[in-house]
């Protein structure tokens, strides 16, 4: 074996918390190598102390093999090289080592060839001006070495977000990267973009560049890994070759316990509509209707759940229901009232509660602390709120517990919103939304970036909301979780609900077709699940049960 990496007894201290502790990696040269664990486990870390970003408060980085070999006749293992001291990135890059952060951090009015160059642009007439010719020149070259097809040209706005991560990939290389670091890079790729960015991997390392990708995902690890090596709770708690561990193997490394894997959901006598909606419409941004008369119920202690590809009107619907969006037509009732011109405080105060899709723009403001956003819809309500002043004392203790009562690391409610990994601030997003005592939660894509250990855990809370009587609106891109969780299920296409099915005798081909905007045939195993009212609207009546007619009027 040949390293390209090794990290040696990295301890790394923050004030109040050890992210990483004593923690050894070897990574193999022209191998993929994952790097796994929990939200918080410390794996981000880790990477940023090996790309300058952070200095080791104890341990050695050494690359490109320094260190790696004891001398002839030394048997203590000590190393014959000096460890490498990466005071900033740019010393880690010109050691060979690149990152590509979760966030890319790229130019959008410049072109793929500018951003690729950004800051290493050939010169020419004497170092006077940039030689776009050449830049473009070489950005091609580099695409054709490693088989990438990216128009050098294109303004960085026009492209996808997978041609973006590809330009990331290609600045690094361009500025000679021979271990490039990528954190989480599935997060926020379609599918499709998910196999192209695995045959990226096996053209890089095919011409003997090394790859370390972090990760929570089981599957991508196993899928796209040489080796993987599972952190918990900042410590290095096993390497394990891809080929020779199963998926609950790696899962009982990661969260330290057994880990079901499986919904199990109580029989829940369904109770009173709690939400209902009646024809309603919404436009997107750009004045298109996003939302066509779709009528839906959602009951106490009832999951329904929405599925469909991501861009067919779910974020319209959700947002129209939540008070964050005005609807064109149609009416919403919470509770057998219309409250369609309800402001969203007050359908929160009333007892709505919402989990964002975008927990950064909708969810958390980034620059409070943990306290500041636990308040976030409650800051003007009882008990974080008297005679028009905030009662601090409460308000840190509210946010204290849902630390605690939902393992939100590090544990220290000062802590900025901006610092916690995107996993963490979903798990604080979602305790403050649940702790609410809601009477209905609508939670759009709730594990989103959240690792095994927590998504079952915010799985049972879901289930547990349920129980009591609660109704939930859930929406995921995640088939197996919506139908997992799901009592009844609607699939919407195009801006419309195509059925409403049940979600244990359908099977994925016909929710595929359902997402594809197909009519399930007449053979088909799935049993409609659409409530009276619901399908007389489909039919073209105009009410349904909660006494709520088309736009809103009562009957």
């Amino acid at each position: 074996m040949e390293p390209a990496v090794h990290l040696d007894g990295i301890t790394k201290r923050f004030p109040g918390v050890v992210a990483n502790d004593d923690v050894d990696l070897v990574v193999e040269r022209g191998s993929v190598h994952a790097l796994l664990g929990e939200n918080g486990a410390g794996k981000t870390t880790l990477m940023n102390v090996l790309y300058g970003l952070y200095e080791p408060t104890e341990g050695d980085v050494y690359v490109n093999g320094d260190g790696l070999e004891a001398a002839d006749d030394d048997t203590t293992g000590r190393y014959v090289d000096a460890p490498r001291r990466f005071d900033s990135p740019a010393d880690a890059i010109d050691a060979g080592v690149g990152m590509i952060h979760q966030h890319f951090m790229l130019v959008d009015p410049m072109t793929v060839t500018e951003n690729i160059t950004l800051g290493n642009e050939p010169r020419k007439w004497g170092g006077l001006a940039v030689d776009g010719d050449r830049a473009r020149s070489e950005v091609v070259d580099l695409c054709d070495r490693y088989g990438f097809d990216v128009d050098p040209d294109a303004t960085l706005a026009d492209v996808s977000v997978g041609v973006q991560q590809r330009v990331e990939i290609l600045k690094a290389l361009y500025r000679g990267a021979d271990v490039l670091i990528l954190d989480e890079p599935t997060a926020v790729l379609t599918p499709q973009e998910v196999e192209d960015l695995f045959s990226v991997f096996e053209e890089l390392t095919a011409q003997g560049k090394t790859i370390i990708f972090i990760t929570h995902k089981l599957g991508e690890a196993m899928h796209a890994a040489d080796d993987i090596t599972v952190l918990r709770d900042g410590e290095n708690v096993g390497t394990v070759a891809a080929d020779d561990v199963t998926r609950k193997q790696l899962a009982e490394l990661m969260v330290g316990r057994e880990v079901l894997g499986t919904v199990e959901k109580p029989p829940v006598e369904r109770g009173e509509p709690v939400l209902s909606v009646d024809r309603l419409s919404a436009e997107d941004e750009r004045g298109v209707e996003a939302v066509s008369e779709v009528s839906l119920s959602v009951h106490e202690g009832e999951v329904f759940g929405i599925a469909g590809v991501d861009g067919n009107g779910q974020a319209e619907l959700v947002e129209a229901i939540t008070g964050l969006r005005e609807p064109t037509t149609g009416s919403v009732a919470f509770e057998r009232e219309d409250v369609t011109e309800w402001s969203r405080q007050r359908r929160i105060d009333e007892g709505m509660a919402y989990i964002p899709e975008d927990r950064h723009e909708r969810g958390l403001v980034m620059a409070f602390d943990l306290t500041e956003n636990g308040l976030l819809g409650s800051q003007h309500s009882r008990p974080f709120a008297e005679s028009g002043r905030i009662e601090w004392g409460h308000a840190r203790t509210h946010a204290q517990d849902i630390i605690d009562e939902y393992d939100v690391r590090p544990p220290n409610r000062d802590t900025k919103a901006a610092s916690l990994s995107g996993g963490n601030q979903q798990k604080f997003i979602v305790g403050r939304e649940f702790e609410r005592d809601p009477a209905l939660v609508v939670a759009t894509h709730p594990t989103r970036g959240v690792d095994i250990g927590s998504t079952e855990f915010i799985h049972d809370r879901l289930l547990e909301l349920r129980s009591a009587g609660k109704a939930v609106l859930l929406v995921s891109s995640k088939l197996e979780e919506v139908q997992g969780l799901s009592d009844r299920l609607a699939v919407m296409h195009d801006g419309e609900i195509m059925d409403v099915v049940d979600p244990e005798t359908v099977t994925e081909e016909e929710i595929g077709l359902l997402m594809a905007g197909e009519q399930l045939p007449e053979e088909s195993s799935a049993t409609s699940l659409r409530t009276d009212s619901e399908t007389e609207v489909a039919d073209g009546e105009t009410t349904d049960d909660t006494g709520v007619a088309a736009g809103g009027e009562k009957r």
